[in-house]
């Protein structure tokens, strides 16, 4: 593989608290260590929010308005941001200046407009990273007292902040699709996943792991990570536990929280009681960074239950570096097919997530079979080390503008799909693999495909 040589000067727009232990903070830190460690200057503009995680190789700015530097870190709309971020325009443009920037780097919408703003005064090229659309997000916050509204503002938003970047990328192909529905030029727009860091997920000895924090051998357990945000469903987890919870021995299920609003935890609390899984129900309130892996080393089973989410939720590649069966529903399963990497089931059915959660608790050695091929999925697609590279050549295109050259060189490192390709069984010609499957798979062991001892529903390739 080829690799540019071109530094850059970078500086990230996170209009958000910086670092922080969930999505879009902890993917702007381990990419712009990544960019780091290829010799790039990597700037990172932020609120003065944080948590107390490292943050090695980039130079850190923050904004600061008196009385308003709050420490407790959140997720969606919030007041202070509406002085946090005129306040990051003004910061952005100077800092352009001072260390001769050579591209804006913006992150979510918040970021995208403040970008816009200085790339406008300033004339530098902007990427913008596209992480969520705000049709399906804005309208799960109560910041907005009407939801009529938010929808409203929600469709404008969608329909304008995508068009400031000079390039796009989007976590999941799926994003990327509903980018190009909306009039993005396609040829502008590029699928970048979130990354992972595999070297966090070591094997660990995992009775020691659950003596340590208060299991046995015997418990049988299931595990979200993430934030107990209303859209991210939790509800249908509470929901799915209480309807197996007789049915399976020692069940024991952790709410592994890296962030919880008062609100939101009164919500699950009282959801757990009026389900009866009190006694088996565990919340884990800020989970540090530092003590993910000890967790999904002790599990069993690892859940998505959110649905309809056009992006990349990095708990999946958590779990996938962690080794951990994944029970979801196709809507968040991003890179994830049914039985071949996780075991998923329609949006919303929470029954069958029930049932999906009780077949790998009570199969473990189809769930191993399942953890061991997610993680022979992840491979080094998703590792920023390799994904760095790409970002640094989509830089180069910006500052060249040569877009067309540099995609092959692109491809090496950023694949143009990350969606796994597959053909139902049910199909005329359920026998014969796609033509163009077997030219790519030539003189590969894969080609040839062994079957899988129990029942699927497809079978499935690695996305190309």
């Amino acid at each position: 593989m080829s690799e540019s040589t071109l530094k850059h000067k970078v500086v990230m727009v996170a209009a958000c608290p910086f670092p922080a232990n969930h999505g879009s903070p902890a993917s702007i830190r381990e990419m712009s260590e990544a960019l780091v460690d290829l010799g790039h200057e990597v700037h990172i503009l932020t609120y003065p929010i944080k948590e107390d995680i490292p943050v090695n190789g980039p130079k850190i700015h923050r904004v600061w308005f008196p009385f308003l530097n709050k420490k407790k870190v959140t997720v969606g709309p919030a007041l202070e941001k509406f002085v946090y971020d005129p306040l990051m325009i003004l910061k952005l443009i100077w800092l352009i200046w001072k260390y001769k920037i050579d591209v804006i780097h913006a992150h979510n919408y918040e970021g995208a407009l403040i970008g816009w703003f200085a790339k406008v005064v300033t004339r530098r090229p902007m990427l913008y990273n596209a992480v969520n659309n705000m049709v399906d997000e804005l309208v799960t916050y109560d910041f907005i007292w009407s939801k009529k509204f938010a929808l409203r503002l929600a469709r404008l938003l969608d329909k304008t902040i995508p068009f400031t970047g000079d390039f796009v990328t989007s976590v999941s192909d799926s994003l990327k699709t509903y980018l190009v529905d909306i009039g993005v030029k396609e040829d502008k727009v590029q699928v970048l996943p979130a990354g992972v860091n595999a070297k966090m997920f070591a094997p660990q000895e995992i009775l020691a792991v659950r003596e340590k924090y208060g299991y046995t051998a015997e418990d049988k357990i299931v595990i979200y990570t993430g934030s107990l945000d209303a859209f991210q469903r939790i509800d249908y987890l509470l929901q799915a536990t209480s309807l197996i919870k007789d049915n399976v021995s020692n069940l024991k299920l952790i709410l592994a929280a890296n962030i919880a609003n008062q609100k939101d935890l009164d919500s699950i609390r009282q959801q757990i009681t009026d389900l009866g899984i009190e006694e088996i129900t565990s919340i884990v309130e800020g989970l540090e960074l530092s003590k993910l892996p000890d967790y999904l080393a002790m599990s069993d089973v690892a859940t998505l239950p959110r649905t309809d989410c056009p992006g990349h939720p990095v708990k999946i590649l958590n779990y996938m570096c962690g080794s951990i069966a994944i029970a979801g529903f196709t809507g968040a399963a991003k890179g994830l097919h049914h039985m071949k990497n996780a075991y998923l089931v329609d949006d919303h059915d929470v029954e069958q997530f029930g049932e999906g959660i009780e077949f790998l608790l009570k199969n473990p050695e189809i769930s191993n079979q399942i953890a061991t091929s997610a993680r022979q999925t992840l491979g080094s697609l998703y590792e920023w080390t390799v994904l760095a590279k790409g970002i640094a050549i989509i830089y180069e295109m910006l500052r060249t503008k040569d877009f067309d050259t540099k995609r092959a060189e692109l491809k090496q490192y950023i694949k143009d799909s990350y969606q796994p390709k597959f053909w139902d069984k049910r199909d005329a010609n359920s026998d014969q693999v796609p033509a163009d499957i077997i030219e790519k798979r030539k003189g590969d062991r894969r080609q040839q495909n062994s079957k899988i001892k129990f029942i699927e529903r497809r079978k499935v390739i690695d996305a190309e």
